[in-house]
């Protein structure tokens, strides 16, 4: 929505969070917008085998689940990808950390059901989300190196289901540990 105060165009963003009534807004001026992502396109998504390949990264504040802004057009692009991709009946949000041990699966845990629950929030069915936590068990650089850590820690989104039917004969969640009901109870 747009509004004008004082000589000053401002437009006011709003999206609703999981089934709540409230609206999370954000008020931003109107220089801030020439800057802002294009609207979310399926096209902008490509494949590796089954795993989406997103237009940016999905990064979180540091050592927590709390997604950074920097993430925003990366899970619109998935959630519109998944929208168009309706036969895809599963995907599996793979949580995925370095080698510091338990905390690490955790964390792993919770960045996957965070991003599940952005993906909700953007319109995706959560009964079509299963979010998976590996921990440090599928690094893909060398947890000797702070680098290399960090390139380990991610979160991946993998087509599990089509048609009901698993894909690659794998198991829906992959080997990972489940990490809770993305619809909630």
């Amino acid at each position: 929505m747009k509004s004008n105060r004082g000589g000053i165009d401002w437009w006011v963003r709003g999206a609703q969070v999981g089934r709540t009534v409230a609206l999370a807004l954000r008020v931003l001026a109107a220089p801030a917008l020439a800057q802002d992502a294009p609207a979310p396109d399926a096209s902008t998504v490509t494949l590796d085998g089954n795993k989406l390949v997103l237009p940016g990264p999905i990064t979180f504040q540091t050592a927590s689940a709390t997604l950074s802004p920097e993430s925003d057009a990366a899970i619109a692009a998935a959630a519109a990808w998944l929208q168009a991709k309706s036969f895809i009946s599963t995907a599996r949000v793979e949580g995925h950390g370095d080698a510091d041990g338990d905390a690490s699966q955790a964390l792993s845990e919770a960045r996957a059901m965070a991003v599940a629950k952005a993906l909700v929030a953007k319109g995706v069915d959560c009964k079509r989300l299963l979010a998976v936590g590996f921990g440090g068990n599928k690094p893909v650089a060398d947890n000797g190196t702070a680098e290399g850590k960090a390139q380990n820690r991610r979160v991946e989104i993998h087509n599990a289901a089509m048609r009901d039917r698993p894909i690659g004969g794998m198991p829906l969640d992959g080997g990972g540990r489940v990490a809770g009901n993305v619809c909630g109870g």
